[in-house]
């Protein structure tokens, strides 16, 4: 029987050093068809994918979200981050999400998922909640990516709320957002590698 195990709560969070974020420079936008394509053919090579959407945030009782608008898939050198606004764009980031025999690991999937069903009209294969993962290992609740970069690495990932609560259906996203969302799927492949042992 596993013995429970303990999260480091915020004030020990904020002790440990920064984890090492991707920069802008091993991070791509993808925006086109053909970008869409050129990055299924890097993507299309690897066993497992760190995974995370980002929708507009929706203020109005009642409201309901039309996202995800961003789809964030990232290896452990490099991120793409797709708006999916072009009708061929968002094709192509359905079928990615649609192959089999790849892990798409990330915390928190489930409105993930119902959101991809709804508007790209796929059922994601091979989705992996990394909180499940921790329970396996005794930690009782949800770990998050914070929590989980703190046990694993002894590092603290930074999330910004200004770019989380941002708008992610905007035509033009900021580097601040994209940084933001990159390191959202960066830091679960991750997470992944470092529980499986895998180098990352």
């Amino acid at each position: 029987m596993q013995h429970p195990q303990s999260t480091p709560d915020n004030d020990a969070i904020a002790l440990l050093p920064l984890f090492e974020r991707l920069g802008l420079d091993r991070i791509t936008l993808v925006t086109t068809g053909a970008q869409a394509r050129a990055a299924w053919d890097e993507l299309a090579k690897l066993p497992a994918w760190g995974f995370d959407t980002e929708s507009k945030p929706t203020f109005r009782v009642g409201e309901v979200s039309d996202g995800p608008h961003v789809l964030q898939l990232s290896t452990p050198d490099r991120a793409w981050v797709f708006q999916l606004i072009e009708p061929e764009c968002l094709a192509v980031a359905a079928e990615l999400l649609n192959l089999g025999g790849i892990t798409k690991a990330g915390f928190g999937l489930g409105e993930d998922r119902r959101h991809i069903v709804r508007k790209l009209g796929v059922e994601p294969v091979g989705l992996l909640e990394l909180n499940q993962l921790f329970r396996e290992r005794g930690y009782r609740k949800d770990m998050g990516v914070k929590g989980a970069v703190a046990v694993l690495f002894q590092q603290r990932f930074i999330k910004s709320k200004k770019a989380s609560t941002s708008n992610w259906a905007q035509p033009r996203l900021s580097e601040a957002q994209l940084v933001y969302a990159a390191n959202d799927a960066y830091a679960a492949i991750r997470v992944l590698h470092a529980l499986e042992g895998t180098p990352s």
